[in-house]
Parts: structure tokens; sequence; C-alpha cells
């Protein structure tokens, strides 16, 4: 690399440190809004079309569903929804295909859309410690310790 390789380098690097400011990513944000009526229902939707770059808002009553689509901040989405006095959450239900024991009781809900279930942390893989991995050694036929324990 030679000098004018160093200085165009240089030049980058000083006007990277200018250009700070990052273009948001269009987000989805859907939320689960308790709604009444439909006059619920434009109430919600009026408060978040007031949202600082939303660009489209969907609210689906029969499903109690609010989705915000644009240049949004899912924080400032939820307070704006939290706003109107009714009870908010982010949608908590996904596919039962991408949960790996969708009829474990925390994920099974009466209440979710068809083919859905309730977002929950994925317990099937955790690992196991290695206290749990030594006890598996000391009780194992490969141990030759192991007859003075039995």
């Amino acid at each position: 690399m030679g000098v004018e390789g160093t200085l165009e380098y240089l030049s980058d690097l000083l006007s990277s440190v200018k250009k700070k400011k990052k273009k948001k990513q269009t987000q989805t944000v859907a939320l689960k809004i308790r709604m009444d009526c439909e006059g619920c229902a434009r109430k919600v939707k009026s408060v978040l079309s007031g949202v600082k770059g939303a660009k489209s808002v969907e609210v689906d009553l029969k499903q109690q569903k609010a989705t915000v689509s644009g240049y949004v901040d899912p924080k400032k989405v939820l307070k704006a929804a939290q706003s109107t006095k009714k009870k908010v959450e982010l949608w908590p239900y996904v596919p039962y295909n991408m949960v790996a024991n969708p009829y474990v009781s925390q994920a099974y809900d009466k209440k979710a859309p068809p083919n859905m279930v309730r977002r929950v942390p994925n317990t099937a893989t955790i690992t196991e410690t290695t206290v749990d991995d030594s006890y598996t050694i000391m009780f194992s036929d490969e141990n030759p310790n192991s007859c003075t324990i039995m």
C-alpha cells in the first residue's frame, strides 16, 4: 500500500466518522390489543398511525391484532398503544411448527389463532452441565473405579 492508498484509506475513515447517522430499517411490529368494538379499533388505528415513521397500520378486530409497518421503533409503538388505556402486549403467537414442543402447557393457548401457539423459550436445547457429565462417568462401565463406588 503506497502513499496514495494510505491517504485514500485515511480519507475514507475520516469521512465515515462524519456520517454517523444510519438509516433505520423497515420493521413490522405486531401487537395484541384488547379491542371490543369498531370504535376501539378506529381509536387504536388512529393512535398507531400517529407514530413517527409508521407507513401502514392494519387492525384485525377478530384476532385482536394490530400490525404497524414502516421505519418504527417497537418500543415507541408499544408505548403509543399503551396510551390508549387498552391491554397491550407484543404479538405472543408463532406458527406451531416453529416451536419444538407445541403442546407444552405454556405454549398451548385456546385463544390462539388457528395453527399458532404462544411463543415460549426453547427448553429442549438445554445442554448437560459438567456436573451431570461427571455423575455419568462415575457410574459408567468404562470407569475402573466404579465398582468401588457401587
